[in-house]
């Protein structure tokens, strides 16, 4: 087996399309690359996915344990032949003093040796403390190699292998000239999602050729072998639906518009004994028969035109909550079931469940990690993460430009923001009938696994042990 992670000294290095080139190459060659990505990102993960041929799974601190990820990691490293971790930021960038929560503290959790990947540009002889200070601040971390980026030509990569090679004892593995062609599409989120980015699988194939051309992939391979073997992994948490023997029916939204998932969540409603059932939102003229819906987040604002035009699934959403359908929905899923999106001074209908409107804004409103305490009120407060005397708060996380604008003051919410913003800086997870519509994305860990307990809603409702909720008087 083979594993390492791939960090940098600082974020936008490339260390993205590094790793990319390093999958599709790697798979190419005939081995088998799971990826990885720390941190909470959807968009990263899509790409990793279609390079490796296997969903990208996330790695998060600030959700998990070091137990549930060093289990999480073993699950999905078993089957593999090379296990290639994307960092996020800088190698030690992170959220304390300590850096509990960085790519270097990932990389001695589960023993990985680091790739590091340097941003090149205008640096000669400064390369060789910058890389000795990298060793020097955590002797404990194993940098067994770096991949210089964005070179200048090959007189630029002859100095600094010289330098490297006088002044340090870390091998050089690849060396990769500025190339825009490299470049992938940029957005106010981030990168364009590779479920909606034209020839995604053409762009991933030229970086990976312009990658195994530059970089030493044997090498690599040598030097992040180990021979430890990971226990065998634990079996995906789950639990019975309530349902009877026929599974569940969930509609979920993929598309362009809505592509937003965590891989391990998707499993996780197969292990609660339910099928997802997708269906576009941009061009299904009505929405599939199912017993629950869940729309996660994307990009609704890039595709109001169509969504707009798509009348009839429209309505079928807004006729199946208003009858009781049991709905989940997060971030562009909230958007889509609000009343109008307003972006670029351009103002488009949308389902129309929600009574109110969003409008998107030129800086973010709410950005990085939450935590949550769930209301009274929340549709699966039997079957969810339910609030107890003394339990703490769940970990989420949110990124979105846009608010929620004419809100009545009586609307039920189903949590109460500990720690960031929500949809007004106290609350989230607008609740109508049986539907919770919130700003934040949550994972399916042991300390909230949604994914179950939400299935277990719909079960109850699907088989009358759950009357639905009327709770359309306080909207």
């Amino acid at each position: 087996m083979h594993r390492f992670l791939i960090s940098a000294a600082h974020k936008s290095s490339g260390k993205t399309t590094i790793s990319l080139g390093l999958a599709a190459a790697l798979k190419a060659r005939g081995l088998g690359v799971q990826s990885f990505k720390k941190g909470p990102d959807y968009i990263d993960p899509l790409w990793l996915g279609l390079a490796s041929g296997r969903p990208c799974r996330n790695l998060d601190f600030y959700i998990s344990s070091h137990e549930e990820i060093k289990a999480q990691f073993a699950r999905h490293a078993h089957a593999a032949e090379v296990c290639l971790v994307e960092g996020n930021k800088g190698l030690y960038d992170g959220l304390d003093l300590q850096g509990s929560n960085s790519n270097a503290a990932l990389a001695r959790l589960l023993g990985l040796p680091v790739i590091l990947v340097l941003d090149a540009r205008g640096m000669t002889r400064g390369i060789a403390p910058l890389i000795l200070g990298y060793q020097a601040f955590d002797r404990d971390l194993d940098i067994a190699g770096v991949i210089l980026n964005r070179l200048g030509g090959s007189r630029h990569e002859a100095k600094l292998r010289a330098v490297i090679e006088h002044y340090t004892e870390v091998p050089v593995i690849g060396a990769v000239h500025d190339d825009p062609s490299l470049q992938l599409t940029e957005r106010h989120l981030g990168l364009m999602p590779a479920n909606e980015a034209s020839g995604a699988a053409q762009r991933i194939a030229a970086i990976a050729d312009r990658v195994a051309a530059q970089v030493d992939l044997g090498r690599l391979l040598d030097l992040t072998a180990t021979q430890a073997a990971w226990p065998q992994p634990l079996p995906v948490r789950g639990k019975s639906s309530g349902a009877g023997s026929a599974p569940l029916r969930i509609a979920i939204a993929r598309d362009a518009a809505f592509g937003f998932y965590y891989a391990d969540d998707l499993d996780a409603f197969a292990a609660a004994g339910a099928q997802l059932i997708p269906f576009d939102t941009l061009r299904d003229p009505h929405l599939p028969q199912a017993d629950g819906l869940f729309i996660g987040g994307g990009f609704p604002e890039c595709f109001a035109d169509a969504l707009a035009a798509n009348s009839t699934l429209r309505e079928d959403i807004r006729a199946a909550i208003e009858a009781g359908l049991p709905a989940y929905a997060e971030c562009g899923g909230l958007m889509y079931l609000a009343r109008s999106l307003t972006w670029q001074g351009q103002t488009r209908p949308m389902v129309g469940v929600l009574d109110a409107d969003v409008v998107m804004h030129d800086k973010p409103v709410g950005r990085g990690y939450v935590k949550l305490l769930p209301s009274a009120e929340h549709p699966w407060l039997n079957h969810g993460c339910a609030r107890q005397p003394g339990a703490t708060a769940i970990a989420a996380h949110e990124f979105h430009y846009s608010s929620v604008e004419n809100l009545s003051p009586q609307t039920a919410y189903a949590y109460r923001m500990q720690r960031g913003f929500g949809t007004d800086g106290q609350h989230d997870g607008i609740i109508h009938r049986n539907l919770l519509a919130s700003y934040a994305h949550l994972r399916s860990t042991p300390a909230c696994d949604w994914v179950a307990r939400f299935v277990q809603f719909v079960g109850g409702v699907r088989t009358g042990t759950m009357a639905p909720v009327d709770n359309t008087a306080s909207l």
